[in-house]
């Protein structure tokens, strides 16, 4: 007869490692919902809300910033960089003094897709965390901890 497992928790519910991911498959679908009209993945979309944020500073923006802000793996966000270029949503030129790096822009297709996206993404979030309230700042809050913790 098999060995009787032994959990720490008494149910998968008492577990906050199932509840998020219960939480982020069910919230990855609502996203998925909103962005396939606009022919774009979440991982699309976050990179390129990673390039806009970054270009309000800087005209240099690399691949290694993109990945960088949003904690992503660089050889990952090459090929989804190179999706994106397919689709006429960016652009990648020589960096001025890094002749290694490629400066990513934004086009303006890609200006107009990521404005719907945003707004679409921004109305999904804000429905499908609706029932937090008030309590959704200090929600925020504690994820961001979480996030500097781990990373």
């Amino acid at each position: 007869m098999p060995k009787k497992i032994e959990f720490h928790f008494k149910k998968p519910e008492d577990s906050p490692g199932y509840l998020l991911g219960q939480l982020t498959m069910l919230w990855q679908r609502k996203q998925k919902r909103v962005l396939d009209p606009l022919d774009l993945t979440h991982t699309q979309f976050a990179l390129l809300c990673a390039l806009a944020w970054l270009s309000r500073d800087s005209d240099k923006v690399t691949q290694v910033d993109i990945a960088n802000q949003g904690n992503a793996d660089r050889m990952m966000v090459s090929k989804v960089l190179r999706t994106l270029e397919e689709k006429k949503f960016i652009t990648r030129y020589e960096h001025p003094t890094d002749t290694r790096a490629k400066t990513i822009k934004l086009t303006p297709e890609g200006e107009v897709v990521l404005q719907k996206a945003i707004v679409a993404v921004e109305t999904a979030d804000l429905d499908f965390f609706h029932k937090l309230g008030a309590d959704l700042t200090t929600f925020n809050s504690k994820m961001a901890e979480l996030i500097e913790q781990n990373t």
